[in-house]
């Protein structure tokens, strides 16, 4: 474990991404390049359950934590992403606090929760460590709730305040889109529904997160108190390089050749 919890509940900020390609070749390379943490996302990415392993097999040397997004809070699915090994779990459009207390109670072993035991896993170094894993799970695993719906805003301070709730992330798109101002993010809104957000994690002693489309909107999230900052993904530096390149080359065949 890379300590995410610990190193957010000192304060820090951390900086991640996200992975949609579902290839454990750019996982490798982005978990290298000096991000805290990534997102294998499992609710929009390329990739699938099958393909997860192989990306937290290829994050385990690198210095990023693997979070993992899942398409729902059913307490099977979370517990298959655990079981492989992630870091933390982020569920998504959570819209009450029994919606938010469902993705709790997967995270963890019975009392706490309703996790299912499996031994032989690699979460547990496949049985050999199932004892300490499992002692240290609520101090280590990061359970994040999107708050990308009215739904989610209007129980706040519920959600916030669950025990096993450690980051209420802001899902600008969705939010913007649920709010009826799609991508207009310096709407009045937009900007109550984020300072809403930010106040009641912090009431609860939980942290923030969002994520960004431009590293230029940093310092103004940053500033708000927003601790978990995840900004581009694989796909789209493949795809920014990859036209970067090809611009260049193009823009050389479109100048007159110098014969002289």
């Amino acid at each position: 474990m890379k300590n995410l919890k610990t190193r957010l509940k000192r304060g820090e900020t951390l900086t991640g991404c996200w992975l949609n390609l579902g290839s454990s070749v750019t996982a490798e390379i982005v978990g290298l390049s000096g991000f805290d943490w990534v997102l294998i996302d499992l609710e929009h990415g390329a990739g699938e359950s099958k393909d997860l392993l192989f990306q937290l097999q290829a994050l385990t040397h690198t210095q990023a934590a693997a979070i993992v997004r899942v398409e729902s809070f059913e307490r099977q699915r979370l517990h298959r992403v655990l079981d492989l090994g992630a870091e933390g779990i982020m569920c998504p459009r959570i819209n009450n606090v029994a919606e938010a207390q469902a993705v709790v109670d997967g995270l963890f072993y019975p009392p706490e929760g309703v996790r299912g035991v499996a031994k032989m896993v690699r979460a547990t170094n496949f049985g050999t460590r199932f004892s300490e894993y499992r002692e240290t799970a609520k101090d280590n695993l990061l359970g994040i709730v999107q708050i990308e719906t009215p739904g989610a805003l209007d129980c706040l301070d519920g959600i916030a305040a669950l025990d096993g709730v450690d980051v209420l992330f802001i899902g600008p798109a969705d939010l913007s889109m649920a709010l009826g101002i799609f991508g207009q993010f310096d709407h009045p809104i937009f900007k109550d529904a984020i300072r809403a957000t930010v106040n009641a994690a912090k009431k609860a002693g939980k942290a923030t997160g969002i994520l960004l489309f431009d590293p230029a909107d940093f310092p103004t999230y940053h500033e708000m108190g927003i601790q978990l900052i995840a900004c581009g993904a694989d796909a789209t530096f493949v795809a920014q390089g990859a036209r970067q390149t090809a611009d260049k080359l193009n823009s050389f065949i479109s100048k007159p050749l110098n014969r002289t």
